[in-house]
């Protein structure tokens, strides 16, 4: 089971605590039973100079049976134990046990190793020294006080007594007391240490817990909850708690945190919505690029090739359409034939025409560039065909963008286009119709447009794709298919493109476009 913060920073700063408090209450223990000892120490020396005081008047007279009932009344006494009084050679003496009067203690027991614990025995020890601690075979602790009695000068200056000058020490008086009370209170004081010491860790814990839990527990409990959420994809919340210190600073660095990631994520859906539609509108300008590539590539072959087979083929027609006038103009010929002939000169011009076309197709002419306005040589387009029969029943309708700057081009080459365009346009209309002519720039100012629309037939979808082609026609009876060709291909070299859009029955757009940094191509 894995344990909560709240838990694990409350067991650890518990344990801390119980182990400190622990120390402290064994060196208060252990200083109060210090305390205790010393005490007993010193009431047992005061009972023991209290016993000699009171035995010192008998002890002169020699009065021993006066003696011993003042040992045995005061051994009688409530705390006290044993009393005994040992002379200088170990012989008890007096005693509150009469059983033991008479016997001697060796020098090594506990009642005199105080004195004669080393080769020099001691005349003086301290109340400390001279005390002892035991416990007796019932299991009873006691506490032992030898006490020395010593010559004084109205002891051995009594008529009656027998111990010399030179002793300094008669004897001893072992005082044994019962440490129950001690004990008692040691016990007593430790179960009020116990006691204390869970009180104080229960309110310790309580408290520690409550500044835990507002402090520590429940700001990580809200980043924990904020990144759940996250998880989840919830990105409109953030974490409300104020704090200072580290903890408010890891709060706002969530919030900051969570902000950058809704920023990423509505770009990356944004980015998710726009694919498709950038992906196709990429696809298409590589397709229109690679059919421009390949359209290219398919002129500039076919160029080769029409270059070769008009060459040969122009010389047989020159000859042919010279002696065919010739024959034609000889007073000799039979009338019935001159028709004849004439259709063999117009059916040769024609051929000359279309081997023209051919070579204006296949010959790479080099652009004659010189500034001019698009607006003015889209009027003079016009004012070459615009009288023709073919436009008697078509509106042109003229919206010119007035401040279009001039350009770097060839104007006959561009005035060539233009024409053939509008040509287009007006056999598209044979009943009729209308032609809009439009110029202007884009938006973004790096190309100069011409859009020239009609209301005719429109061109299918299957032949859109091939109207630049050579020798691609609609027309039954006359036309090259080479007016395109050659209008995509001057264009091309002034590094423009030609867009169309048709709808068959609604009509055809044709929307020439020039970069207005023009450069001459040499």
């Amino acid at each position: 089971m894995r344990l909560r913060l709240i838990s694990k920073l409350t067991i650890s700063t518990n344990m801390v605590l119980l182990i400190f408090m622990v120390i402290f209450a064994y060196v208060n223990l252990a200083a109060l039973k210090k305390l205790l000892i010393e005490e007993a120490v010193t009431d047992a020396d005061k009972l023991g100079e209290t016993i000699i005081r009171a035995t010192q008047h008998q002890m002169v007279h020699d009065d021993r049976q006066r003696i011993q009932q003042v040992i045995k009344e005061v051994g009688a006494e409530k705390g006290i134990d044993h009393i005994r009084m040992i002379n200088k050679n170990g012989r008890i003496i007096y005693s509150t046990q009469e059983e033991e009067i008479g016997t001697f203690l060796d020098k090594k027991a506990e009642a005199c190793n105080m004195c004669h614990s080393s080769s020099n025995p001691r005349t003086h020890a301290s109340s400390m020294n001279r005390s002892r601690i035991f416990t007796r075979h019932d299991g009873k602790q006691l506490l032992g006080l030898a006490k020395a009695i010593y010559n004084e000068e109205s002891c051995f200056s009594a008529k009656c007594h027998f111990h010399p000058e030179r002793f300094r020490v008669l004897g001893v008086l072992d005082v044994t007391v019962p440490l129950d009370r001690m004990n008692a209170q040691l016990n007593s004081y430790r179960g009020t240490t116990i006691a204390v010491t869970i009180l104080l860790m229960g309110l310790i814990s309580l408290c520690i817990t409550i500044f835990i839990q507002q402090l520590v527990n429940q700001p990580v409990q809200q980043l924990l909850k904020h990144t759940e959420q996250l998880a989840r994809g919830e990105m409109d919340t953030s974490v409300s708690f104020t704090s200072g210190g580290e903890l408010g600073e890891l709060a706002d660095s969530f919030n900051n945190m969570t902000m950058k990631l809704k920023r990423a994520r509505a770009e990356l859906e944004d980015w998710g919505k726009n694919l498709e539609s950038k992906v196709e509108e990429r696809t298409h300008e590589i397709t229109d690029i690679q059919a421009q590539l390949i359209r290219s590539e398919k002129l500039a072959s076919l160029g080769e090739l029409v270059a070769g087979i008009a060459h040969e083929i122009n010389n047989p027609l020159t000859g042919i359409l010279v002696f065919s006038s010739l024959v034609s103009k000889d007073p000799k010929l039979d009338p019935s034939l001159k028709d004849d002939l004439e259709i063999v000169v117009q059916q040769t011009e024609r051929c000359s025409q279309i081997v023209k076309g051919l070579l204006d197709f296949s010959r790479e002419s080099v652009p004659q560039k010189k500034f001019s306005s698009l607006n003015r040589i889209m009027d003079m387009s016009l004012s070459l065909i615009e009288r023709q029969v073919l436009f008697q029943n078509i509106t042109i309708t003229k919206d010119y963008s007035t401040d279009l700057p001039d350009m770097l081009l060839d104007p006959n080459q561009v005035e060539q286009v233009f024409v053939n365009m509008i040509l287009n346009a007006g056999q598209s209309m044979l009943d009729g119709g209308d032609l809009q002519i439009c110029t202007g720039m884009t938006t973004d100012g790096c190309h100069e447009f011409v859009s020239i629309s009609d209301t005719g037939c429109g061109i299918s979808e299957e032949n859109l794709v091939k109207i630049f082609d050579p020798f691609f026609t609609t027309k039954s009876t006359k036309g090259t298919g080479l007016g395109l060709s050659v209008s995509y291909g001057i264009i091309n070299n002034h590094s423009g493109t030609i867009e169309v859009e048709s709808k068959v029955g609604s009509g055809t757009t044709f929307t020439i476009m020039l970069p207005t940094r023009l450069t001459e191509i040499l």
